[in-house]
């Protein structure tokens, strides 16, 4: 009997697929580890939330920083995950010829209602071995925000964050790396 292997996407194979016409740009699909997988469909209650953080963050922190509102972030050989709301240094011109690299990004944060399995393994110990120093999953369910720092690798190879907080509607929540910029997740959760 033969095995039949899965073929591995490169993030060059992935950006391939789109030149030739077999991806399209409106297409929900991110590459994770060299798989090309199906994005969870967003649900209203995910979708006021990435905006209205999207548009909170804006306020906070100006031109200090760039943010990105779902697009794409790339890790190397083969990943390119759009999280929900991506804090980088620089300049949006920064990232002309290329999309941003785990190096680039300050705060990775995903909005979670039927994702939050996934969010929880999948995409924490992708990041994490990416060395994106914050993580942050908003649980639209709970109304909480889930924040991970420090990323580690264990002696078995296993990638995850040191640090787990959790956030409450009704407590501040500093933005790392802005002391003055704090959310108040009340106006952020539905």
């Amino acid at each position: 009997m033969t095995l039949i292997t899965p073929k591995r996407f490169t993030i060059a194979d992935y950006h391939r697929l789109g030149e030739v016409g077999l991806l399209h740009e409106g297409d929900r699909i991110e590459l994770i580890r060299g798989e090309l997988l199906s994005m969870s469909p967003k649900g209203t209650a995910h979708s006021f939330c990435t905006m209205r953080l999207f548009r909170l963050l804006d306020r906070l922190l100006g031109e200090a920083v760039t943010l990105r509102c779902q697009e794409p972030i790339a890790i190397p050989p083969d990943s390119q995950p759009e999280p929900d709301i991506v804090i980088t240094q620089g300049r949006d011109t920064d990232y002309l010829d290329h999309h941003p690299y785990p190096a680039d990004v300050l705060l990775a944060i995903e909005v979670a209602d039927s994702s939050l399995d996934y969010d929880r393994t999948v995409k924490l110990e992708l990041y994490a071995e990416a060395g994106i120093a914050h993580y942050w999953i908003a649980d639209v369910n709970s109304r909480q925000m889930e924040c991970y720092s420090q990323p580690y690798r264990s002696a078995q190879g296993q990638c995850s964050y040191q640090t787990r907080h959790i956030v409450l509607v009704g407590q501040p929540l500093a933005v790392p790396g802005f002391a003055a910029a704090t959310l108040d997740l009340g106006q952020i959760f539905p």
